[in-house]
């Protein structure tokens, strides 16, 4: 049965995994909708094929180093951090990771990065909402086993196999809905066409207030000493994107004053 859920079918003697299906799905979905929102503001409606070769492989060895470095876990071989089909990638170090293609292609493409920030702010979170589901399909970023058997139920807590078929929090489900949440408000903020930097702060604010009480209830957290770094970091995106918030306020009221 976790086999079942783990691999949806082989081809060619490979495991095709649901968790990489359901993150080719993000990636492809995310990419149509940046075309989408390119073109709503004139811009190169091409230019999101490029951006996505600067982006992916970034994201993913971001994703990956993230992993290792907070794993825990010494001495990794190169074969092992290459060999990522054995599980271990972090979304914030894929973000983290994204950020630096983007600001790459940026560079080369003279483009100004606020205005890719706010497009990928709004694909990212689309495409968290959809990634998380192969947590499911891996049985893991569940939740501590719930003993209650009046909250054993979906959604608030899913059975895992590998577990005894015990009831856990369903965190995985929790961050998902988070985000199809926080979907909505950034893709309405962006057609409004609010000052750039706002939909991209708001992700900062939005994403890292879900994530930093959903990671509270996870057993299988990274740290650093005694604190969970998904925190540490979930917290320091909410100042950043708060400060960014009120220095754009703060700027366009003061062009509002000397237009």
């Amino acid at each position: 049965m976790i086999d079942f859920l783990n691999t949806a079918f082989t081809m060619f003697n490979t495991e095709i995994k649901w968790y990489g299906i359901l993150i080719s799905l993000a990636v492809v979905l995310s990419l149509y909708l940046a075309i989408k929102m390119f073109k709503w503001r004139g811009y190169d409606a091409d230019l999101p094929y490029e951006l996505v070769l600067y982006v992916l492989p970034l994201a993913i060895i971001g994703a990956r180093l993230y992993y290792i470095i907070f794993s825990g876990v010494p001495n990794w071989t190169l074969l092992e951090i290459v060999n990522i089909r054995s599980g271990g990638l972090a979304i914030y170090g894929g973000i983290i990771g994204g950020v630096v293609g983007i600001a790459l292609f940026s560079l080369v493409k003279k483009f100004n990065i606020i205005k890719l920030l706010d497009v990928a702010a709004v694909c990212v979170i689309i495409g968290q909402c959809i990634g998380r589901w192969g947590n499911f399909f891996n049985q893991e970023a569940f939740g501590a086993e719930v003993t209650n058997p009046n909250l054993q139920f979906f959604p608030i807590a899913v059975q895992i196999l590998a577990e005894g078929n015990a009831w856990h929090y369903a965190t995985f489900f929790y961050e998902s809905m988070w985000c199809l949440v926080g979907f909505i408000l950034l893709i309405s903020l962006y057609k409004r066409k609010v000052p750039l930097g706002v939909t991209t702060c708001t992700y900062l604010v939005f994403y890292g207030i879900g994530r930093a009480l959903i990671e509270g209830l996870r057993t299988d957290s990274l740290y650093i000493g005694d604190m969970r770094v998904s925190q540490v970091l979930s917290v320091i995106l909410i100042l950043a994107g708060i400060i960014g918030l009120i220095f754009i306020i703060y700027k366009n009221k003061r062009g509002k004053q000397n237009g």
